[in-house]
């Protein structure tokens, strides 16, 4: 029999005895899932995304920003986009000098002027590895080298799909173009010139190193999202194509969500999902019997879909909505939890052990968020109860993917979430709260150090990973890195120290995903964009730390 509900949570009903179908119990660890292992949190507990010297396992994102000629507010990178909740109710608030492609030739020259009709300042190229090692202090990692955007994107800047861990390299995807990297290095091994804009991918890689990104029919504006292509990361290699069949007049071929479960990679849409072979690009199965349609998965072992009941495509309001756990070679449904009427689910903030963000929407009279705890076979657990605490997590806005949040991590005791930033002396800081995942009580907090955030990243040997971000607050400049804290709280303990001498760099990743493993993290910034080309392409997309 489930648990009692708590009596004051994040706002969604208790829902009792989700209804089961299919063969009760947990799939078998096969040939559909990876090793199993614990979440970055980034990807919301699909697969933990080591980056370094030994096997890779894809990957998890954080956050920051900036321009160069001026520093974007740490705070407003942090702040834009995310969601807060608070008592139940949720709203939107607001190779060293390396190049991906061409080497930019810096000229002297006094530069366009700005709109008061001075003289923008001289440009002065982004530093290196070298050069940001020189303030390097005793305790801190060196930076091992630092890669440069190099490719000249459309004006309003470009979104970076990745970065994705195969092997030895490191990938990611940046306006028509995917790129891999030495890990040791960070020199280009290759790079694939795309025929159109990508429009979506999945959070994670298959296991042996392969992806497959959406990408647009074609070069005009408004193309359809239909084409899929699938690249041999190792390699740089393109392998089979695919174009993606409408399923009808409600098929807009909009809010593409993709993941990789083993060898099959799915892409769900409103009305559909189409599963594929990685290996062969073999079509699997698309819409199953029935009304209910999954139009999400997430990516790793543990293969979790969000479902959509809808008796009548032009059906009014929010449709009835599950979780699943799918077997994504065929389709077939082995539990199932029924998310409360009025609620459609978010994101998967964990999935294993499952935990589920809901949301109302909008336009309700009572907009809401909620989390859920569920059993390893999708009954309800509990549900986290915020007190008077208010929290904030940062999911990612290019794609439609339910897998890559910010702030979160969980293991079978304690989930770990990130509080909304407050100001604290003049400057803003956030805390790690920690919740009885039997209960969904508070057990403890713990606050960032001034002026900067804490986002946990995963839970590791009974210990809770977490990226702490750099400071240029003006009692001294400090470096970012990645932190500890054991189960019972505590004090702060220092895993790998990013120098001070980088924090400049560093806070201008914008919005950045971060990869730790082996004693080595990896900051790539999700987006580039700035004031003239020369400036967009000596932007510093990727950092690698660790001795």
């Amino acid at each position: 029999m489930p648990p009692s509900p708590p009596q004051q949570g994040f706002g969604a009903p208790y829902e009792p005895q989700p209804g089961v179908y299919g063969d009760p119990g947990q799939l078998q660890p096969g040939p559909y899932g990876q090793p199993s292992q614990p979440s970055y949190g980034y990807p919301p507990q699909p697969p933990t995304a080591p980056y370094g010297r030994h096997q890779p396992q894809p990957p998890a994102p954080p956050s920051g920003g900036r321009s160069r000629g001026r520093v974007a507010g740490l705070v407003a990178a942090v702040l834009a986009g995310v969601l807060v909740v608070g008592a139940g109710v949720w709203f939107v608030a607001g190779g060293d000098g390396g190049s991906d492609d061409r080497k930019p030739v810096a000229k002297e020259s006094a530069g366009p002027k700005q709109p008061g009709g001075e003289p923008r300042p001289k440009f002065t190229p982004a530093p290196g590895a070298d050069e940001l090692n020189k303030g390097r202090k005793e305790g801190e990692a060196k930076v091992r080298w630092v890669q440069k955007n190099g490719v000249d994107v459309p004006a309003g800047g470009g979104a970076v799909r990745g970065p994705w861990v195969a092997g030895d390299i490191v990938a990611k995807a940046m306006y028509r173009t995917m790129s891999g990297y030495s890990v040791e290095d960070g020199t280009r091994r290759w790079s694939l010139p795309l025929p159109a804009d990508f429009c979506a991918a999945p959070t994670l890689p298959s296991a042996d190193g392969k992806i497959v990104l959406a990408l647009r029919a074609d070069t005009t504006g408004g193309a359809d999202c239909d084409r899929l292509q699938m690249i041999d990361l190792t390699t740089g290699k393109a392998g089979w194509t695919a174009t993606l069949d409408r399923s009808g007049i409600t098929d807009g071929l909009s809010h593409i969500a993709m993941a990789v479960n083993g060898d099959v990679v799915t892409v769900g849409r409103l009305t559909r999902t189409d599963a594929y072979r990685i290996g062969d690009g073999k079509h699997l199965w698309d819409r199953l019997p029935g009304s209910c349609q999954p139009y999400a998965f997430t990516s790793g072992d543990v293969p979790l879909a969000a479902v959509d009941c809808r008796k009548d495509p032009d059906e009014d309001g929010t449709p009835d909505q599950e979780v699943r756990r799918m077997d994504p070679a065929t389709g077939r449904t082995v539990w199932t939890y029924k998310v409360k009427k009025g609620w459609r689910i978010d994101q998967f903030y964990s999935v294993d052990p499952p935990v589920v963000s809901l949301r109302k929407d909008e336009d309700t009279l009572e907009p809401g968020w909620a989390i859920v705890f569920l059993t390893a076979d999708g009954t309800f657990r509990a549900q986290p109860v915020p007190g008077k605490e208010n929290f904030a997590v940062r999911c990612g806005k290019e794609g439609e993917n339910r897998d890559n949040c910010i702030g979160v991590a969980t293991d079978d005791d304690t989930f770990y979430l990130t509080t909304e930033p407050a100001s604290v002396g003049g400057e803003a800081s956030n805390a790690v709260v920690a919740f009885d995942m039997r209960t969904g009580k508070i057990k403890w907090k713990v606050p960032a150090p001034y002026a900067q955030y804490l986002y946990p990243l995963r839970v590791e040997d009974g210990k809770v990973l977490l990226y702490l971000s750099p400071s240029l607050a003006g009692d001294g400049t400090r470096g970012g890195g990645i932190m500890a804290l054991g189960p019972q709280g505590g004090a702060l303990r220092p895993v790998l120290r990013h120098p001070a001498s980088a924090a400049y760099a560093e806070s201008g990743m914008y919005e950045p995903a971060v990869r730790y493993a082996d004693g080595r993290s990896l900051i790539t910034s999700t987006r580039v964009g700035a004031d003239d080309d020369e400036e967009e392409l000596d932007q510093q997309t990727m950092i690698a730390f660790g001795d």
